[in-house]
């Protein structure tokens, strides 16, 4: 490939030239001239006159209201009144806020400013059900939509500042609504649909959330998930509730409390469509979203207009390369930050946004591979555990679908392996499309580290920070480590970090900002290898110390993986009297593969093979199926906790599949 401009030399000559440990691997992809030519962030580089992509990052780490600022005209953010300061730090830095003076609603610029445009009649969302049912709204009629839902919340009651809590699943109905929270200065508190009485009740009580929209019901695997009763069931156990606001999903019969609950579609049919966007303050909370802790009660994250919307979208932009007319898919639930993010993300950036209602494999394994083709899907997010489950079932069932139109593949949620990292390049993308890599969490509102689509590519990795996140790895002092697992760490501030735990700020401060004074601590072993390529091998809380050698869960993974009977595997880490710790690894069989204590033998002989004899595993236990939230991570404190016996498992909400947890304890 030519070089004509010195950004491409710049940043497409990355060589390989040893591998780290067992996870480094060549570089895979590189862009082509059709990427780099489409790029937004190469032309936000040309606007800026930089002509190297580590400058950018550097400029960016070093000076934030530089970049920040820069970025506002880059998504052509709306402002209903200008800011007049970037960036204050005077309250410290882990309380920076941003865009001082500004009165800013995101609303304006995801929906207002697209539907009174030329994009009015372009569609702006569409929806897929299990069933097969499939709807589409134009940003026009999405407008009308969202306008008519924030009337009738106002008709309830609502008014700024107030929560009001989503737990729908992720159905047209769900975009409207958060828009309809943002357009009136409500704050939305995103519910995972999955969730039980107990832990919908837990968020409403903390956040005191007024009104709950949810639905009659939705299809998982064929069946009817009955939302309404949970509903009831957290509405009974908290005070502050008035209103249920139902969506008519499925038509059956449901419990009803007359004067507190209302049909969503009675009540906006007799509202206008037109409602003005409230001018909120940059600062002012639009959402309220809740993270599991390993201990403890649920973490209320507070998010501000001026903050997750602006970040999440300029990750989208600089990363993902999303543009207006790409179709961006991301298999995920509101109640998760990566649902969220979607929505304001590909709406402020005009893009069209694609939902999908049920399960990755049904009513078939290439149910997500149908999906993408009909819907001309240009940018797919998956996470990686989800590969590893349909790799399973054979390249046939993705190669007999057409997808052309994909140009990028993003991932998130859990470390990769070399096999499934391949074959996600390979059989889904056609060995055309990068994977972008991408890390971070709710708290910061998108990622700390990701790939790009002008920046070469290896397996598993991350080409390095986010633009406009001053990421590093260091040790406990916080000294930067470079070819060393270290901690994941954050030098800067930057306009997506949570503005603390709703009516909890030492927890938040204690959570971030106290491990190492002055650094956010994300709680990530990471590593750079001596190319410049970033891994995340797992939580620091999932770290196994064998010997005196850290190591994250990821690597053991990746070797136990390596044998061809294994199709999942996890890595903990258990007491040793004389290692310290030893490494379990449970692990997953292919279909037709039967335990078997040689089988066993060679998968110990696998890890020995890529991490040394020192860190042999103990055993390796077979398991049916590992313990993960929806959207794919695997619960590995939950793993290690109950296989150690332990009663006390800390907050079990975001586990999707009690049965594979029990599973753990009976492993042989």
């Amino acid at each position: 490939m030519s070089d004509p401009n010195p950004i491409i030399s710049s940043i497409s000559g990355v060589e390989s030239a040893d591998n780290w440990e067992s996870l480094s691997e060549p570089v895979a992809w590189r862009p082509t001239e059709e990427y780099l030519r489409k790029s937004r962030l190469l032309r936000f580089m040309q606007r800026h006159g930089i002509s190297d992509y580590n400058a950018l990052l550097e400029r960016a780490a070093s000076d934030p209201s530089w970049f920040w600022d820069a970025v506002s005209p880059d998504l052509e953010l709306v402002w209903q009144q200008p800011y007049t300061q970037v960036m204050d730090t005077s309250r410290g830095i882990p309380w920076t806020t941003w865009y001082r003076g500004g009165k800013f609603n995101y609303v304006a610029t995801a929906l207002d400013k697209h539907a009174s445009g030329p994009d009015a009649s372009q569609t702006a969302v569409i929806w897929e059900g299990e069933d097969g049912e499939v709807r589409r709204l134009s940003y026009a009629e999405l407008l009308a939509l969202t306008n008519r839902v924030a009337n009738a919340l106002t008709a309830l009651g609502v008014r700024k500042g107030d929560r009001v809590a989503i737990y729908l699943p992720m159905v047209p109905e769900t975009v409207a609504a958060t828009l309809a929270c943002g357009k009136i200065g409500a704050i939305y508190m995103p519910v995972f649909s999955g969730y039980g009485a107990e832990a919908v009740a837990t968020r409403l009580q903390d956040s005191e959330a007024k009104v709950i929209i949810t639905a009659d019901g939705y299809y998982r695997r064929g069946k009817v998930v009955p939302m309404k009763e949970t509903a009831d069931a957290a509405a009974a156990l908290s005070p502050a509730v008035e209103h249920l606001l139902v969506v008519r999903r499925m038509g059956n019969d449901i419990p009803w409390t007359a004067g507190r609950d209302h049909w969503w579609h009675e009540a906006i049919e007799q509202q206008p469509e037109t409602r003005e966007t409230l001018a909120t303050d940059a600062e002012d909370p639009y959402m309220l979203i809740y993270t599991s802790g390993t201990t403890g009660k649920p973490k209320g994250a507070v998010h501000v207009h001026c903050g997750f919307p602006i970040k999440g979208a300029q990750d989208m932009a600089h990363l993902f390369d999303v543009q207006r007319g790409d179709t961006l898919f991301w298999l995920s639930d509101i109640g998760w930050m990566m649902g969220p993010w979607a929505i304001s993300g590909a709406l402020i950036l005009g893009a069209t946004l694609a939902l999908y209602e049920g399960t990755p494999d049904y009513p078939a394994p290439d149910r997500l591979w149908d999906f993408a083709e009909r819907h001309g899907v240009t940018v797919m997010g998956i996470a990686p555990t989800v590969v590893r489950s349909l790799m399973a079932h054979g390249d046939e069932l993705v190669k007999k679908h057409d997808l052309s139109k994909l140009r990028v593949l993003g991932a998130s949620g859990e470390p990769w392996n070399s096999a499934p990292w391949h074959w996600a390049f390979e059989v889904i993308g056609g060995g055309r499309c990068p994977i972008i890599n991408y890390s971070g969490g709710t708290e910061i509102s998108g990622g700390i580290v990701g790939c790009t689509t002008i920046t070469p590519i290896k397996p598993c990795s991350f080409s390095g920070p986010v633009p406009g996140i001053a990421a590093d790895v260091v040790d406990d002092e916080g000294h930067p480590l470079r070819g060393q697992v270290g901690e994941l760490a954050i030098r800067q501030p930057w306009p997506g970090m949570t503005r603390g735990f709703w009516k909890d700020p030492a927890r938040y401060e204690a959570a971030y900002w106290q491990r190492i004074p002055g650094l956010w601590v994300h709680g990530d072993f990471a590593v750079i290898d001596q190319d410049g390529y970033w891994y995340i091998l797992g939580r620091s809380d999932d770290t196994i110390k064998v010997a005196g050698k850290r190591l994250g869960p990821a690597e053991v993974e990746s070797a136990a993986v390596t044998h061809p009977a294994v199709n999942e595997a996890a890595a903990v880490g258990v007491p040793h009297p004389v290692k310290g710790e030893t490494v379990v690894v449970f692990a997953v069989l292919r279909p037709g593969t039967e335990p078997s204590d040689a089988l066993r033998s060679e998968i110990q002989a696998e890890v020995v093979r890529a991490m040394g004899p020192a860190l042999k595993p103990e055993t390796v236990l077979f398991v049916t199926a590992l313990p993960k939230t929806r959207n794919g991570k695997v619960l590995r404190r939950l793993i290690r906790a109950r296989h150690l016996g332990k009663t006390d498992l800390g907050d079990l909400s975001s586990l999707e599949s009690p049965d594979a947890l029990e599973a753990i304890a009976n492993a042989r």
